[in-house]
């Protein structure tokens, strides 16, 4: 039975969209496939790992008489076999007695199957609680702000994600990893119910990397214990994180004296280099702050020293404080603005980064003894 008939490109794009979340080693072998459905004109590849699952759409364009029939098959080996094909290969799939046979050019590769009746497909929550449209690049760069603060692995697994809250017409997204936090929000064009859930680290990394640079629509559809995106030709279907996360307003300080402004680029560059001798494992960077002067200094297990300057306009309370520099060069580097601006209060207190005019970002950062 021909399952499809297409060019490479055309069945390779959906594939390699699917395969990131398929796990390679697993106590079940069959999340090690992907599962292939052809419902008549239609071609659905789907891939799980039990908590997220990706659905790709592909058109059927062939002269092959409608059918439907569905198949598993290793993900990594049909997407290695189809990337070593020349370009514009035309590739037909062929399901006969339990094997795969691929069929490119001179090329014929035969791939064991396993049933797709036992492909463990997420089960489809119907009830929908909420629904949001926004555009695919502002879900993307929403994203970006903050995702770098996710925790990883942390017992607190709640901060292993994104904690993503819908009220007052805005679409808010916090992460923290308890040493850091990151704030953006997204003005939505209707005032909806308050809705409050937190996205899987995995679910969130997965989303940036299929999101797209457009103003194409994103579904979001919020389900009782699901969350569903569906965009282009993708359905990405996860779990969400059950637990409750703390409440980020109390962690973001208000009333701070001391602020800088410094342009984004240069900070960046600067930080860069002092951290060449920072100690690989502390990461520490002292900040001295002092009338027209922001110095920053490195040092290492072996004595070394880096010493940066950055003129500013400040004039105020001299102030020495130390940071995590990972933790700042992660900030500037997902930002994409020009200036940004430094609010301190004292050299116990946490610093606060912000976008100068913009109220849609905020970067909290603990301080570190040095």
């Amino acid at each position: 039975m021909i399952l499809i008939q297409s060019n490479k490109e055309s069945l390779l794009n959906p594939l390699q969209t699917i395969t990131g979340i398929v796990e390679r080693r697993h106590t079940l072998p069959i999340l090690s496939n992907i599962l292939i459905e052809k419902k008549n004109k239609k071609i659905l590849c789907i891939a799980t790992d039990l908590e997220i699952q990706i659905t790709t759409t592909i058109e059927d364009n062939s002269n092959i008489k409608e059918q439907t029939s569905s198949v598993t098959v290793g993900a990594k080996k049909i997407q290695d076999i189809l990337r070593a094909l020349p370009d514009k290969t035309n590739i037909t799939l062929e399901y006969k007695e339990d094997r795969l046979l691929i069929k490119g050019g001179k090329s014929k590769f035969n791939l064991q199957t396993l049933p797709a009746k036992d492909f463990p497909k997420l089960p489809a929550d119907t009830e929908i609680l909420d629904k949001v449209i926004v555009q695919e690049g502002e879900l993307k760069r929403l994203l970006e702000l903050v995702q770098y603060a996710m925790a990883q692995q942390d017992i607190r697994y709640y901060l292993n994600g994104i904690f993503l809250v819908k009220e007052e017409g805005q679409l808010k997204v916090v992460a923290t990893d308890g040493h850091r936090l990151g704030f953006a929000l997204l003005l939505l064009k209707e005032k909806q119910e308050k809705q409050e859930i937190i996205l899987p680290r995995k679910t969130v990394i997965e989303l940036t990397k299929q999101l797209k640079e457009n103003e194409n629509p994103v579904i979001i559809e919020i389900l009782k214990n699901q969350i569903r995106f569906t965009f282009a030709n993708i359905v990405l279907i996860s779990k969400l994180v059950d637990g409750k996360f703390p409440d980020y307003n109390k962690v973001i300080p208000s009333g701070y004296k001391k602020h800088i402004k410094v342009n984004r680029i240069l900070f960046l560059q600067t930080l860069q280099r002092a951290s060449i001798l920072s100690n690989e494992k502390f990461r520490g960077a002292r900040l001295i702050l002092t009338e027209g002067v922001l110095r920053i200094i490195c040092t290492n297990n072996e004595q070394e020293e880096a010493q940066e300057e950055l003129e500013v306009n400040y004039s105020g309370e001299a102030l020495d404080i130390g940071f995590n520099i990972s933790y700042l060069l992660d900030v500037l580097n997902n930002l994409n603005c020009e200036t940004i601006q430094c609010s301190f209060g004292d050299s116990n207190s946490s610093a606060l980064i912000t976008i100068p005019e913009n109220n849609d970002f905020k970067y909290v950062v603990m301080p570190m003894r040095i």
